[in-house]
């Protein structure tokens, strides 16, 4: 008897011990462990209203009198983290106003991967253009006439279109062709 008194104690203590186990995780005995593992949901993708928007000339950038190349840098200026992904569409702003905008032809470069931007972080894209050449007016290689834009119109995939000048000149390009990078969560020179 003793024996099987022993058994029923060690039972019991398993018992106890499983309840305990229960209580504490939240599984039942008798359920799987993949039913306690909780899957998160992605973060969705950012708001044009959650993002703002800041340009500047790159410091690579073809040989030539005009922009030649620009960094756009976006901003998570809410308070939630969200998500960028994919290659900008590029339009130049026309009279500063995006009712007035002349899409850019856009070659993508660089595979699109999805950027987490966190509360206050940063994700950028390059954009390189057919660069301006000559003094005063300048002049495109293809004889077509440069063209300036005071700002240009970014869009994002899922993200919405931003009007964006540059914080250090204006626009200048040649043949309305861009060739741009996807967003990426490390910052182009």
């Amino acid at each position: 008897m003793r024996h099987s008194n022993g058994i029923r104690r060690a039972a019991l203590a398993t018992t106890a011990v499983t309840a305990v186990a229960a209580a504490v995780t939240g599984i039942l005995p008798g359920t799987a462990m993949a039913a306690s593992t909780t899957t998160s949901t992605p973060p969705p993708a950012c708001p044009a209203s959650a993002l703002q928007v800041s340009a500047w000339q790159a410091v690579h950038r073809p040989v030539g009198t005009g922009t030649g190349a620009a960094v756009v840098q976006f901003t998570n200026v809410s308070r939630r983290t969200c998500v960028l992904k994919g290659h900008p569409t590029v339009a130049g702003a026309g009279n500063g106003s995006p009712a007035h905008s002349t899409p850019l032809k856009v070659t993508p470069t660089g595979r699109a991967a999805t950027v987490t931007v966190r509360p206050h972080g940063k994700a950028w894209v390059k954009l390189t253009f057919v660069q301006v050449q000559g003094e005063a007016d300048g002049y495109c290689v293809s004889g077509k006439d440069p063209v300036t834009y005071p700002t240009m119109v970014i869009g994002l995939p899922h993200s919405g279109k931003h009007q964006v000048a540059l914080n250090d000149g204006v626009w200048a390009e040649c043949d309305n062709k861009v060739t741009v990078t996807p967003v990426s969560a490390v910052k182009p020179s």
